[in-house]
């Protein structure tokens, strides 16, 4: 049998020679490879990093120095505040010491015609009575406020009771008295009052005032 005949291989391209020239894909990629390689150098430039360099160091200057202000101005507000702390602890009264000062001249004044060769009671009722309204009139202008609770029911809030009375004529725990009346700063208490407090009256007593 006859062996078939077999069509001759193509010989493979012919290896280009030294010197000549390359093919045009291989020149293109070296191209690529020079334009990646010019940012490379440009970005590692001496000139450029110690200007990046300077330009952060001023800026950081600058952002130091602006905290350095802030941290001066918050110092300086600290101190004012405490200085206008302190002056309000220290002068909070000072108004008020102003609506006393008329007082204290009005009972000086009591006091030496009290003093007098010729003493005139009607006057110093007077000057005593003017002097009272001066000092209720500087009180109540800074919300101080008298309790005198006679005829009302006692309140262990506001008052305290110094003893206890028998009467038939209240109710049982009511104000009968005041000894000394309390005050109020502003509705808080700041001194009770003093009173004497109702109770009924007990069996004997009641048998007695039914005999009489």
């Amino acid at each position: 049998m006859a062996e078939e005949e077999r069509s001759p291989t193509p010989p493979p391209p012919a290896e280009p020679a030294d010197g000549q020239d390359q093919p045009a894909p291989a020149a293109a990629g070296e191209a690529g490879e020079a334009g990646e390689a010019e940012p490379a150098a440009a970005e590692t430039d001496p000139e450029q990093l110690a200007a990046l360099l300077e330009d952060a160091r001023n800026r950081a200057d600058e952002h130091w120095n602006q905290c350095l202000r802030l941290q001066a101005e918050l110092d300086n507000l600290r101190k004012r505040s405490e200085r206008d702390i302190e002056n309000a602890h220290k002068y909070a009264l000072d108004q008020f010491a102003l609506e006393l000062l008329p007082v204290r001249d009005s009972l000086e004044m009591g006091l030496a015609a009290a003093t007098a060769a010729e003493v005139d009671p009607n006057k110093l009722k007077e000057g005593t009575e003017l002097t009272l309204r001066m000092l209720t009139k500087a009180m109540e202008k800074f919300n101080i406020r008298e309790i005198d609770p006679v005829g009302e029911p006692f309140d262990p809030a506001f008052h305290e009771a110094m003893s206890m009375q028998e009467s038939a004529e209240v109710a049982p725990n009511t104000v009968l008295s005041v000894i000394q009346k309390g005050y109020l700063l502003n509705d808080r208490l700041i001194r009770p009052a003093m009173v004497i407090v109702s109770r009924a009256p007990s069996e004997k007593a009641q048998r007695v005032d039914e005999r009489a």
